[in-house]
């Protein structure tokens, strides 16, 4: 029998309840919030860093020397590598965050976190949600830059563009219909990946199918229980606010604790380079780069660390409400009691032989 996105909520939190604090494992935290993270269930944010003065040059509008040219090209060459490293370290995290996603399905469903074993059996599912997720990716820049370049085109070619004075109602309604085309849009997106996460995955899980083979068979379950499914991710959208008002909290006063010592350090460090007379080139660039992006690194760990709850948690919450609608996860959420083996019915005695 299914049940609502309502009835789901207990069992949910009794599961995470069992795998989090019955018993509590500090290794098993651990690496519930290394899978989380790399999942993709935390939001990150960029590298920022304090700078160095640049060493200015006196005489404006003089032409730049040689030495002033060349550190302009180093630049310019610091710049492309670290666009291409970039690209490269997002695709590898993508491909790992694919893998980790059916990791986490399976660390939530066995009450226990494997991430070596996990990674041996799951790679190839995960290479084709890592596949389906770089398509779905094109298809959505695509889908961005047709309905952002096809206005943008019309008005350049009806000379909006060249007198948006003359033209500013168009230009206004315009723009007010392509922001909430482009809203749609990625309100779409969202919800297309929240499906697939949350069902799709369990489906190519279980059953070693495409995400395009799950996304076919899922189709039909969304057609016939709009309501329900509609109310679930009405129901994750409002939990998740909660849940990041909780973890919000949590993580400011953590993070402003770790940051004393990081700041004093940090302080020192500015300070040292300051008296050694350092400016910024490609060997403190590339430091700077490398020192912010390991201190990120250990403030989203950290941020992991207080979310552990909330990475058990949500994936639970669908798996139960989506375990109602899939005979396969159900039986894997619910196993049949193995029956006790009866023991053989004693022979009867045999009749007593005559006396005499």
């Amino acid at each position: 029998m299914p049940i609502s996105a309502v009835d789901a909520i207990n069992p949910a939190l009794r599961h995470t309840k069992e795998q989090l604090l019955h018993p509590f494992r500090a290794a098993q935290w651990a690496k519930l919030a290394f899978v989380g993270f790399l999942a993709g269930e935390l939001s990150s944010g960029g590298c920022n860093g304090s700078s160095f003065q640049t060493p200015g040059h006196p005489g404006g509008g003089q032409s730049l020397p040689l030495p002033h040219l060349n550190n302009l090209l180093l630049y310019a060459s610091l710049i492309a590598v670290l666009i291409v490293v970039a690209v490269v370290l997002w695709m590898v995290f993508l491909y790992v965050s694919s893998v980790m996603r059916f990791i986490l399905f399976d660390s939530v469903i066995a009450k226990r976190c494997e991430i070596r074993r996990g990674w041996a059996r799951r790679h190839g599912a995960g290479l084709r949600y890592f596949v389906w997720q770089l398509l779905f990716i094109l298809a959505m820049f695509v889908g961005l830059t047709v309905l952002v370049g096809i206005p943008a085109a019309f008005a350049l070619a009806a000379g909006w563009l060249k007198d948006p004075h003359r033209h500013m109602v168009p230009l206004i309604l315009g723009g007010m219909l392509l922001f909430f085309a482009v809203m749609g849009l990625i309100l779409l997106s969202l919800v297309v990946h929240v499906l697939t996460k949350d069902f799709v995955v369990p489906e190519m899980a279980l059953e070693n199918i495409s995400a395009f083979e799950g996304w076919r068979r899922l189709l039909p379950m969304l057609r016939s229980e709009k309501g329900s499914y509609a109310g679930y991710l009405g129901m994750k959208i409002v939990m998740a606010l909660g849940a990041a008002v909780v973890v919000g909290i949590a993580t400011v006063v953590v993070i402003l604790i770790l940051l004393i010592p990081a700041g004093g350090f940090g302080v020192v460090a500015v300070i040292l380079g300051k008296t050694a007379g350092l400016t910024w080139n490609l060997y403190t660039i590339t430091l700077a780069v490398v020192v912010g992006c390991i201190v990120l690194a250990v403030l989203l760990y950290v941020i992991a660390l207080i979310s552990v709850p909330a990475i058990v948690y949500f994936p639970a919450y669908s798996i139960y409400f989506f375990a109602s609608r899939y005979p396969p996860l159900d039986a894997l959420l619910r196993p049949p009691p193995i029956a006790e083996p009866v023991p053989p019915l004693a022979s009867p005695l045999p009749p007593p032989e005559p006396i005499g």
